[in-house]
């Protein structure tokens, strides 16, 4: 009988077992979450090198704390897997919902700069898989690589567009235009293949965002249901028809004049 087995170093392929079948593999690229991530893969290989020999894996379950506002903060986090909520308290055991930090996206960079505490909590929405960068390997690197530099300007740049356009949202859409935003937001929105048109959230965690409260919430995405524009699932909510929720952010009467 023929037997399999795969190698991984190429000397033990000469002493085979007789009638072996001999697979080679490739060992594991322990810096591709690096090269192939959004922030980092344009950084030059020395960098890719300098950070893959410093940075950590973590797993973390849904619904855990990763920080909480007032922690020190000492690391940069990259999101491999999953989501994070990022939010601070509101009262009444409400919260106000700052950002979801989808794959792809980074998290902590600001007290990782400036050395003061967490402004937000970080709870993991889904099961997640994190790189973890600590600052005392990640601050000599910016003295020595000016595009490392430019880059955390531009996240952090992005964080206040989103900062300043939430504003605009609270103060001049309604409550309608501003759910169809977040839904079109967090799901991909027109672009997004229909397979991929869903968000793990609950509608309590939709409401703070849009600043809406849970029964609110409840009732326009029911609406939205009946009218086959979205699809209410367990823990999840798709996104049908997102042309609907487009013309109704076009129709909203409260924007800017």
């Amino acid at each position: 009988m023929s037997r399999s087995v795969t190698f991984r170093v190429r000397a033990t392929i000469d002493h085979a077992p007789s009638g072996w079948t001999v697979r080679l593999v490739h060992p594991i690229d322990k810096l591709a979450p690096l090269r192939n991530h959004a922030v980092f893969r344009e950084f030059p290989p020395a960098v890719i090198e300098h950070l893959g020999a410093h940075v950590t894996r973590r797993t973390v379950r849904q619904g855990a704390m990763i920080f909480a506002k007032g922690d020190q903060g000492t690391t940069l986090m990259v999101v491999l897997s999953g989501s994070v909520r990022i939010s601070v308290p509101a009262g009444d055991g409400h919260e106000a919902v700052l950002n979801i930090i989808k794959p792809g996206q980074v998290f902590g960079e600001v007290a990782l700069l400036d050395r003061r505490a967490r402004t937000a909590d970080a709870v993991a929405m889904t099961d997640c898989e994190l790189m973890v960068i600590d600052r005392r390997d990640f601050i000599p690197m910016l003295h020595r690589e000016p595009d490392v530099v430019l880059k955390l300007i531009e996240i952090l740049c992005a964080r206040i567009r989103r900062t300043s356009a939430q504003v605009e949202d609270v103060m001049y859409l309604g409550l309608q235009a501003r759910l169809a935003k977040t839904l079109l937001e967090l799901t991909g929105g027109v672009e997004a293949s229909a397979t991929r048109r869903k968000v793990r959230i609950t509608q309590r965690e939709l409401g703070n965002i849009t600043g809406m409260s849970r029964e609110s919430t409840n009732k326009q995405l029911r609406s939205w249901q009946e009218r086959k524009w979205v699809r209410l699932e367990r823990g999840e909510i798709a996104l049908v028809n997102p042309m609907a929720l487009v013309k109704l952010m076009g129709e909203d009467t409260r924007l800017i004049a």
